[in-house]
């Protein structure tokens, strides 16, 4: 680096010299040519204002002339000598020094004979320096011969050599000072940054993947995102590389996203299923939005992208998904594509536009004001409005002919849609490409046929699904529900036993796949510093013992307000809990343009308030409310500190909070709270289960949480880290995916043919 700084020098020293050297050339050319015009003007002057007396005189040589020079040359210091030549060029008079008088040269004399004008000439002889001005003269209008002036010029050289030596001067400063400052910057830019840089890839080659952030690195940000990018991936393989030695030893593996991808791999070169992988979903996996001058990609925290991305990584897939980003549009190309991830580009991202009006109707309207109520049975009665339905229909297909355009080419494709938005979207798709194999993954509740029956346009609803070759629900009660109401609505064949449903010649499958969350950081080293309680909490000005912890939208079916009655509760039969325990909601606002949602939001902070007001004391605040979308590092670090989680769901499909938590525990402790409408409830029994209805039943599950014993605390969640970490959300892909690549796709004409094994997918073993 010394000698990387001393050429940076040296070249920057060398570039600043020459720059003012030839600056100051042309400078004193400049200042050189004003001085030398400014003297030939004055002795322009002189020789006019003498010329009559001068033209009298050379007619008359013997007489005056040689008076008339000398009195020129005693008035004007600054003329050296003066002559007089006749027209035929001789001279007739001169006064001034004789070596002057010699000096005379030929050409501006002859000059200003021919052509009768004056002329003039710069000389310089040893160290004088002089003007020659050639003046004409008249008699009686006809040239009668050429005054000469001789004007010292030394002052010319004298000025240009002043010039000289303050460029020198100044460009010695410069230098000295550049020098300086080029110094100092290359240590504070380079050196120190490009050292620390250094010393991080060195503790990276020696396995030491914890060391300092290199986001202060200045000019070698994009290197240093690059080591980080890399510190990450050496920390996930070597985690990923102790839980499968851990496991191995058990005869078990773990699954990660690596094997994920190489199963994928398998199944398709094993099948007939080779097609390319095209994903649709409402949101997008990157979102490109502007922060301050700049446009930065952002990941919204998504377990569906933790789960798909590296298969479609692995196979240059397409996500089909809806704009949201506010420079989205401008980091597409003409067909709305565009590479992600944006550091290391390997699928495709086609956004679909809507407009504010699609926006309303579509998703607000008859996505979550009509389907979500209606499939989570919350007390909240769902809006059908046909305005919205129609709207709902023209999205469906504005993402079909998106989807189709991306397909365009590719044979046997597979198409994995997600989720309630895109209801009508699998029979779009199959019937413009019947050799598509489509599957969709309903992520909310289906309910039962009763509750079902209240949307005017359940027909189509179900005919739409009934499109895909495969239909994953989270539990096998959303699937039997899901039959039930087939059976009920439309005209169609059932086969319980295998799980699936015929229409008009066309088998879907209908099968339970939990979906989970992925594991890779669950085994982190327990000696990795934490935030303390204390430290979480600082910020909001309490103190506490214990930290009860919900994490949720701000959605009614979660159950918020009845959570907090039950903290109330709480403190009104346990008072001893007051001023121990601390109830932390965090509450991420979400679609709040609809009345039902802002309601909910006025009664949480109401309830919130009455609490604190009721319960609270200087040092103590009994309810914390964080009413904002917080980081995935955040929501972390409240899981290691919460002592119990509350997941009290009045109806939901899954809810992977359960899961968050315990995947967050590596120190095998803590109590979840478990609401039994959750599909999680059908998986982790080790949880406390409860009716979130019951708030006095809550109220004592929280209550027996806090005074559970340590080793029953610590049983209960390995048991369930356990069933986490083998059912983890790769697992749940690849089962999904899978399932689909088996698929044998029949005719549509085959509406007759009997069930054959060979139509439908059988449930899949994936081993531990």
């Amino acid at each position: 680096m010394s000698s990387f700084r001393l050429r940076l020098i040296l070249a920057l020293v060398l570039s600043v010299t020459v720059v003012s050297l030839a600056s100051t050339y042309f400078e004193v050319l400049a200042h050189k040519h004003i001085l030398r015009v400014e003297l030939e003007r004055r002795a322009a002057s002189l020789g006019a204002g003498m010329q009559p007396a001068l033209e009298q005189a050379i007619s008359d040589p013997q007489g005056s002339a040689s008076s008339v020079l000398a009195s020129i040359l005693n008035r004007h210091g600054s003329a050296l000598a003066v002559a007089l030549y006749d027209a035929k060029d001789n001279l007739v008079a001169s006064s001034g020094a004789a070596a002057m008088l010699y000096s005379i040269r030929p050409g501006p004399i002859q000059t200003a004979l021919k052509r009768g004008n004056n002329s003039s000439l710069f000389s310089h002889t040893g160290s004088s320096d002089w003007l020659e001005e050639a003046v004409p003269l008249y008699a009686n209008g006809n040239l009668a011969g050429v005054l000469v002036i001789l004007e010292d010029a030394n002052a010319i050289r004298a000025d240009s050599a002043v010039v000289w030596k303050h460029t020198i001067w100044r460009v010695t400063a410069t230098v000295i000072l550049i020098a300086g400052v080029t110094a100092l910057m290359v240590s504070w830019l380079l050196t120190r940054p490009a050292n620390r840089l250094a010393e991080r890839l060195r503790r990276l080659r020696l396995g030491h993947v914890d060391g300092a952030s290199t986001s202060d690195l200045s000019l070698f940000k994009p290197l240093a995102r690059e080591v980080e990018n890399m510190s990450e991936s050496l920390k996930e393989a070597r985690a990923a590389a102790a839980t499968e030695a851990r496991l191995r030893e058990a005869g078990e593996s773990l699954w990660t996203a690596e094997r994920f991808v190489a199963h994928i791999r398998q199944r398709s070169a094993d099948g007939e299923a080779n097609g390319r992988l095209f994903v649709v979903s409402n949101r997008e996996p990157y979102v490109h939005q502007r922060q301050g001058k700049e446009i930065v990609c952002v990941v919204p925290p998504s377990g569906l992208v933790t789960a798909i991305e590296p298969v479609l990584r692995a196979t240059d897939g397409v996500w089909v998904a809806s704009g949201s980003g506010s420079e989205d549009r401008a980091t597409v190309d003409e067909f709305d594509r565009v590479r992600v991830p944006p550091d290391d580009p390997r699928y495709t991202l086609r956004r679909v536009w809507l407009s504010a009006e699609e926006e309303a109707g579509y998703y607000d309207g008859f996505a979550n004001e009509g389907i979500w109520p209606l499939c989570h049975i919350a007390h909240t009665r769902p809006i059908f409005r046909a305005s919205d339905w129609e709207m709902y229909k023209a999205v469906n297909h504005k993402f079909a002919e998106a989807l189709l355009h991306e397909m365009e080419g590719n044979e046997n494709p597979l198409v994995f849609v997600q989720d309630y938005h895109f209801a009508l979207l699998p029979r779009l798709i199959k019937n413009a490409r019947p050799d598509a194999r489509v599957a969709i993954f309903w992520h909310i509740p289906w309910p039962n046929p009763e509750a079902f029956g209240i949307c005017p346009w359940q027909a189509e609803l179900l005919d739409g699904l009934l499109g895909a070759d495969l239909i994953g629900f989270h539990i096998p009660l959303h699937c039997n529900n899901f039959l039930d109401t087939v059976d009920r609505v439309l005209e169609s064949r059932t086969d319980r036993e295998r799980m699936a449903a015929r229409r008009r010649g066309h088998l879907t499958s209908v099968r339970p796949y939990p979906i989970s969350v992925a594991t890779d950081g669950m085994n982190d080293d327990r000696a990795t510093a934490h935030a303390t309680l204390d430290e979480m909490l600082r910020p909001f000005n309490t103190h506490a013992e214990r930290v009860i912890l919900g994490v949720d939208r701000l959605d009614y079916t979660k159950g918020i307000v009845e959570r907090l009655m039950a903290f109330e509760r709480l403190l009104e039969e346990h008072p001893w809990q007051r001023e121990r325990v601390t109830f932390v909601q965090i509450a991420a606002p979400t679609r709040s343009r609809i009345p039902t949602y802002i309601e909910l939001r006025h009664r949480v902070e109401n309830k919130v308030a009455d609490i604190n007001t009721r319960f609270g004391t200087q040092k103590w605040t009994p309810v914390v409310l964080i009413e904002r979308q917080a980081s995935h590092e955040e929501v972390a670090a409240w899981y290691r500190v919460a002592d119990l989680c509350l997941v009290t769901s009045l109806h939901d499909g899954m809810n992977l909070v359960a899961k968050e938590y315990i995947a967050a525990r590596s120190d095998e402790d803590g109590v979840l709270i478990l609401s039994k409408f959750t599909g999680a409830a059908v998986e982790l029994r080790e949880a406390l289960i409860v009716n979130p209805y019951h708030i006095d039943g809550v109220a004592e599950a929280m209550h027996r949480g806090l005074e559970m014993e340590y080793d029953e605390r610590r049983q209960r969640m390995s048991r369930m880290r356990r069933h986490v970490m083998e059912h983890n959300v790769y697992r749940w892909a690849a089962s999904v995916l899978g399932d689909l690549r088996d698929l044998r796709i029949e005719n549509a004409e085959a509406g007759s043919a009997a069930w054959g094994d060979a139509a439908v997918v059988e449930p899949q073993r994936i081993s531990a």
